[in-house]
């Protein structure tokens, strides 16, 4: 299977067509106001526009309410929702069955304890992303460039597509892959020249580098396997 590259976190058109040209698979747009990153409505419903049938629209959301969930609907028209909160796995069921879209729900992690919850968000979630754990006095979530110990994720088995992020960019995401097998990468802050802004050039990069690394993988794959 084909490895799935998002670039998190877009804010402007060039950006998401250097994004969507360099052969992202989905595009993530933030709605959380603490973060640099955070899109107001009229701007989501532009760029939603313009990524329209060319890459998967994901919107993240930080245990948001329905109604908030509602009102980024209606602007970006996602394709995915990116659950980023405490969102329990009864709420990302409601969420899922309210706004009839698959539903992505990411998990901090930092030691393998943090991989216990992956059996229940199996069963309700359609793809699951493991990000850093934040530090308890951090304003938010996720898009902090902090890693984590990727041999927590090797051999890893899920019931539902994962993701890999926290701290990626084009010099580690090889190395991250080639530990983790991970079917997905996710990138924001590690393609930034400055917090919120993307450098056209970094999300070239990155892309390329993952791209090389998955390529090379499968190679060594079929060479194990042989004709």
């Amino acid at each position: 299977m084909a490895l799935t590259i998002k670039i998190c976190g877009l804010r402007t058109p060039e950006t998401l067509d250097v994004a969507i040209e360099s052969g992202a698979d989905q595009v993530g747009f933030v709605f959380f106001p603490p973060s640099p990153r955070s899109l107001g409505l009229e701007a989501a419903r532009l760029l939603g526009a313009r990524a329209q049938g060319r890459a998967q629209k994901v919107a993240l959301t930080v245990d948001a309410s329905n109604d908030a969930i509602a009102a980024i609907v209606a602007a970006l028209k996602p394709d995915m929702l990116q659950l980023h909160g405490n969102e329990t796995p009864e709420r990302v069921a409601v969420v899922r069955s309210r706004f009839g879209l698959p539903v992505m729900k990411a998990l901090p992690i930092a030691t393998r304890a943090d991989l216990s919850p992956i059996r229940e968000f199996d069963k309700v979630a359609d793809r699951l992303l493991f990000d850093a754990r934040a530090p308890q006095d951090a304003t938010r979530p996720g898009g902090l460039g902090k890693t984590f110990d990727w041999t927590l994720l090797a051999g890893l088995k899920t019931g539902v597509p994962y993701m890999l992020s926290g701290g990626l960019d084009a010099g580690n995401v090889a190395e991250a892959l080639r530990i983790t097998r991970a079917p997905g990468v996710d990138v924001s802050s590690g393609v930034e020249r400055a917090p919120g802004e993307k450098d056209p050039d970094r999300i070239r990069a990155f892309i390329r580098a993952a791209r090389a690394a998955d390529a090379a993988l499968d190679e060594k794959v079929s060479a194990k396997v042989g004709p």
